[in-house]
């Protein structure tokens, strides 16, 4: 089964299990059953049953791990998101320390530049 797309915003919507199992079952059973030579055995009826059930299962398995995936997915790029927003908040301080600093140093006699060639001379 396909997972519908949500265009607005890219993701899987929920689906109803239990009404696409019955459909898809009723749907096996008939189709198998009403080719079936009338002499067909409760065996071969129950073995498609099972069969049918396996199917069914598979599916409904495959189904949740992509939903759990797809959760996964969301969780990641939403910490993505936040850890380069956290990134931006970190640059723009340090920024704004090392202008800091800077305006420091350049008020202060320690860190002056000495000028070397007009000593030489």
């Amino acid at each position: 089964m396909e997972l519908p797309l949500d265009e607005e915003d890219g993701t899987f919507t929920n689906i109803s299990l239990a009404d696409d199992a019955a459909e898809y079952c009723s749907r096996k059973r008939s189709s198998k059953v009403e080719g079936a030579p009338t002499t067909m055995m409760n065996a071969d009826m129950d073995a498609v049953e099972a069969e049918n059930q396996v199917e069914l299962e598979e599916k409904t398995r495959l189904i949740n791990q992509v939903l759990e995936l797809q959760h996964t997915l969301e969780d990641l790029s939403a910490r993505v998101d936040a850890v380069k927003e956290e990134n931006l908040k970190l640059k723009s301080e340090n920024q704004v320390l090392g202008q800091y600093i800077e305006n420091l140093m350049s008020a202060s006699s320690v860190f002056q530049t000495t000028d070397t060639k007009s000593k030489r001379k």
